[in-house]
Order: structure tokens, then C-alpha cells, then sequence
């Protein structure tokens, strides 16, 4: 299984990079390969300064060895060895009408001393992040999801968006880091799903990614936007900023299994602001944005 999923997602770094350089249309991305000392590696592909896209990455990795030790207390068990791969993507425009977008595929096995799997799952999603709410787009993003889902179980959807709904949470601002999508995490075997199911869920959903983000950005790329407006976006990017520093488990796994930092980070936007106290205006739009994000919205 770990084989044949970390095919597919090196296969699925290619399409969903060359998706994005044909909407761009300017610029291209850079790759880095790089090795774990620890053992495994990863290719990071990196696109600054484009047309569409002022910064974002396309990052693989499989890195394998012993678990560590603030992993072992996390898993509750002792020493193992390990091995995870995935494919982490962050995307952020320049133009703050569209929206920033995240997603995740990956597949983790531990093993007992004689190197058996003693435990396997996979998790990962797919998010949105608007500056300015199109209602539209995130309809035809979350029914893009759920139509990925429901080729698999009908309830995934609605409990992978619950899920979403409760992870991307800014705690500490007592909001939501953007309009949410789907997020599952410890999908192991069961009785009437095996793995290969959970393989043929996860690629589907990966499969759906430029489906539901492309066509959004194709509208509204060319939209005009005001420095105001541009101000806003720098703004909450900053939320998005401190959700990943704070509370975001990639992040956390990345650092405590000494992954590489600048792929760790990649996902920070190169422009962001924090204002004291930045209040929008009474009826605005960028209150109509706060507002939604108060608490979750059923899309479809």
C-alpha cells in the first residue's frame, strides 16, 4: 500500500502543478529535492511571483524510521519504526477575490520490532479560503467534495465536513479559518471498509482537487481590486498564519519528526499584516466574511 499510494501522489504533484501553471500562465514552479538524515526524503515545487499566483507549494515527502519520542506519547505506544508519505499543497493569489486554498493526502504504517505493520491509516482533505465571500464558489467547492464522497458513502460527506468545520478553528479567535471542505484523519480498516477502499477514497477525493479549486480562480483572477481590498486579504492572511503556527498537526508532525523547515513553512503567504484590533465596517463586506465565519455554513 505505501508503494502504490506514494505513486499516486508523485503522479498527482505533476497534474495538480501543471493544472496551476496553465491557469497562471506566467509563472512556473521551481522544485527542491531534499533527504531526511533520519531517513526518506521529498520533492518540494515551489510557484512565486506569477501572474495568478503570488506564492504557493506543491509538496511530496516519505520519510521513514524511528518513531519519535513526543510521536510515541502522542500514538501512546513505545519505540516503533514508522513510515509516511503525502502530498501537501498551500496556495495563495495575489488578487485577494480569490481565495487561498490547502489540501492533503497521506498514508502512515507503524511497525513492531519484527518490522510487521502494526498499525496503518490514511487521512488528509481539502479547504478554501476566501478574503471575500462568493457564495457561488463555495458551493461548487464543497459540491465538488461531496460529490467525491458520496461515489464511496453517502454519510462521508457531511462527516468529513463536520470534521473540517471543527479542525480549521481558530480557538483563540473563536472563528473559523475559512469556509471549510473536508478533513478525515485516522481511517483505518474496518469490518466493511478495507484500506484499498480508503485508497480508492482518498485518490478519488485527491483526484476532485483541481475540479473544485480551478474553475473558481478562472473567474475570478481578472476580477479589479482596490488597495483596501488588497489590505483585508493581507490581514486575514495573517490568521491563516497563526492557525498553522498554532494548531495546525502537519505542521506539529513535521517540527517533532525533524522535517525539512523550509517545506514545513512553505505554506506561510510572503505579504501578511497584523493590525491591533482591526474592526471592519458596519455592513461591509468584509464583515459579511466575519460574520459567515462565526460559525459553519451548510453549502450544500
Amino acid at each position: 500500500m505505501k508503494n502504490k499510494f506514494y505513486a499516486y501522489i508523485q503522479n498527482l504533484q505533476d497534474q495538480i502543478c501543471k493544472g496551476l501553471e496553465e491557469t497562471d500562465g506566467k509563472a512556473f514552479f521551481k522544485e527542491d529535492l531534499w533527504t531526511r538524515p533520519e531517513g526518506g526524503g521529498g520533492r518540494t515545487r515551489v510557484i512565486e511571483n506569477g501572474a495568478v499566483f503570488e506564492k504557493g507549494g506543491v509538496n511530496i515527502s516519505a520519510v521513514h524510521g524511528k518513531l519519535p519520542d513526543t510521536m510515541q506519547k502522542l500514538f501512546n505506544v513505545g519505540e516503533a519504526d514508522f513510515f509516511a508519505c503525502g502530498l501537501s499543497l498551500v496556495i495563495h493569489p495575489k488578487n485577494p477575490l480569490v481565495p487561498t486554498v490547502h489540501a492533503n493526502w497521506r498514508y502512515f504504517e507503524m511497525y513492531d520490532e519484527k518490522g510487521n505493520v502494526m498499525n496503518s491509516w490514511f487521512g488528509g482533505g481539502q479547504d478554501l479560503t476566501p478574503y471575500y465571500l462568493f457564495e457561488e464558489d463555495a458551493t461548487h467547492f464543497h459540491q465538488t467534495c461531496k460529490t467525491a464522497c458520496d461515489k464511496h458513502d453517502a454519510s462521508f460527506y457531511p462527516k468529513f465536513k463536520k470534521q473540517c468545520d471543527a479542525y480549521f478553528w481558530n480557538t483563540h479567535r473563536n472563528e473559523a479559518r475559512g469556509i471549510g471542505g473536508l478533513f478525515f484523519d485516522y481511517c483505518k480498516e474496518t469490518e466493511t471498509f478495507s484500506m484499498e477502499n480508503w485508497y480508492d477514497l482518498v485518490t478519488e477525493v485527491g483526484n476532485s482537487f483541481l475540479k473544485a479549486y480551478i474553475p473558481i480562480v478562472e473567474k475570478r483572477k481578472d476580477l479589479t481590486y482596490t488597495n483596501e481590498q488588497r489590505n483585508w486579504q493581507e490581514i486575514r492572511r495573517g490568521r491563516y498564519v497563526e492557525f498553522n503556527l498554532v494548531h495546525d498537526k502537519g505542521t506539529l508532525f513535521g517540527l517533532k519528526t525533524n522535517g525539512r523547515i523550509e517545506s514545513i513553512l512553505m505554506s506561510l503567504p510572503p505579504q501578511v499584516q497584523w493590525v491591533y484590533n482591526y474592526q471592519p465596517k458596519e455592513g461591509s463586506e468584509e464583515q459579511k466574511l466575519l460574520r459567515v465565519l462565526e460559525k459553519p455554513v451548510e453549502w450544500v
